[in-house]
């Protein structure tokens, strides 16, 4: 429990940064640290070659941001409004990034039905993985320019406002090299507890990856989101949901998979067929919800409902351990 008001403090010295730093440093710093707990966590869990963990972590924290948190905003921030309105452009943007990620996923499944040999596709994986975290990395820097450069105007919604930092910078960089150290040693004892909880309570270790850990590490994030919705600045609030998605798709799973890479550990981006088929629904239905750039509290609980239908599905199936290599 101690890692959520570390990640709130973590979230807080980044943004003071971003502010004083302009857009584009602001935007790395985001990229960096804006996710840093889950990105901590799975270096920790690379490390000790539990790739499942990894996995699950990555996907838990997607599928949270998109559905639980996306839908609390719609629907606290409904309640007592006919509709809430943010960015058409913005909203198609993230829709596209959205489906790229799932492709990424979905190409090495589908990569791996159709290859017969084991050893051909244990090879053929990680080096399709490589070479996509590669791409989705560009992808990510060119997104962070189209918003933040080129079509800035466009993506800004009219709730965005322009912020004071209330910290100095030297205060900022300290508080952000003390927290993130913190982090990593809480992170250290959470990643060796994952298999004493599970025994103990007798939960779905699959479970305790998809549903529970990104809801810790992501609890801060959860907070401001809906808090914003609830003062409609949808457009923060779409941006903190959605982007933090986004993020963990396009820049934390992509520097995991390298990381594997450089480390000699097999991270690739062939997750369970089941948890691929459930993100590319989940990013369906988003996608659908949020084309048109209008919100209402009947969306938020149509994606709570298949939240929770998530949830009992990661509850209920007989995963192998995630303890266990691929």
């Amino acid at each position: 429990m101690a890692i959520m008001p570390l990640a709130k403090l973590l979230g807080f010295a980044t943004e003071e940064l971003a502010l004083m730093s302009g857009p584009t440093m602001g935007a790395l710093l985001n990229a960096t640290f804006g996710n840093v707990v889950e990105l901590i966590l799975g270096v920790i869990a690379l490390k000790d070659g539990m790739i499942r963990v990894v996995q699950a972590s990555v996907m838990g924290s997607m599928l949270s941001n998109i559905l639980l948190v996306l839908g609390f905003c719609f629907l606290l921030g409904g309640i007592g409004r006919t509709e809430q309105g943010f960015s058409m452009t913005a909203a198609q943007t993230s829709s596209s990034l959205l489906a790229l990620t799932t492709l990424s996923l979905l190409v090495p499944a589908a990569f791996s039905a159709t290859t017969d040999s084991a050893e051909e596709r244990q090879m053929g994986l990680l080096n399709l993985s490589h070479g996509t975290a590669i791409v989705l990395l560009i992808v990510y820097g060119l997104s962070l320019l189209f918003q933040l450069k080129t079509h800035r105007s466009l993506v800004r919604g009219d709730d965005d406002e322009e912020e004071i930092p209330q910290t100095t910078m030297s205060f900022s960089v300290l508080s952000l090299i003390v927290v993130a150290g913190l982090v990593s040693i809480h992170a250290d004892f959470l990643v060796g507890a994952i298999e004493g909880v599970v025994e103990q309570w007798d939960i779905n270790e699959t479970f305790v990856g998809v549903i529970l850990l990104p809801i810790v590490g992501n609890a801060a994030e959860h907070v401001s989101s809906v808090t914003f919705a609830m003062k409609n600045k949808m457009n923060l609030s779409i941006n903190i949901a959605i982007s933090s998605s986004l993020q963990i798709g396009l820049f934390v799973t992509p520097v995991l998979v390298i990381a594997g890479w450089i480390t000699g550990q097999p991270m690739s981006l062939f997750f369970e067929d089941f948890e691929t088929c459930i993100l590319f629904a989940s990013v369906l239905i988003v996608n659908y919800l949020i084309q048109d750039g209008r919100s209402n509290w009947l969306e938020g609980a149509l994606l709570l409902a298949s939240y929770t239908i998530i949830c009992l599905a990661f509850w209920f199936h007989p995963f192998t351990a995630l303890s266990d290599n691929l």
